[in-house]
């Protein structure tokens, strides 16, 4: 005697985008210029120290330092990443009649 167990197809998984990673992708963007900025004060202040460059802007205080514009370029590059892998990976939805429809993400 065989007996048969028939499941009804569920719901279908497909990829589809949030309004957060979309979020994170532009503060990423917008992350980017200040990134730069960061990296040539960090150089400028390194040239000023060796004698290449003309006084560094910042006479006193922390930002004085070659050290801190490092640490800043270090974290700064650090959140770029986080906030780029979000807003890139796919995300799964198993609900094809919810309100959120949007085209599939590439791969």
């Amino acid at each position: 005697m065989r007996v048969r167990i028939r499941f009804r197809s569920g719901p279908k998984v497909r990829l589809v985008g949030t309004k957060n990673q979309k979020l994170a992708l532009a503060f990423a963007a917008l992350l980017k210029p200040a990134l730069l900025g960061v990296w040539s004060l960090l150089l400028w202040r390194l040239a000023s120290d060796l004698g290449q460059a003309g006084t560094f802007g910042i006479e006193g205080g922390p930002f004085s330092h070659w050290q801190m514009w490092l640490a800043i370029a270090l974290v700064l590059h650090a959140i770029l990443g986080v906030l780029t892998r979000f807003g890139r990976r796919p995300r799964l939805v198993n609900d094809p009649e919810s309100a959120v429809h949007q085209e599939a993400l590439p791969h």
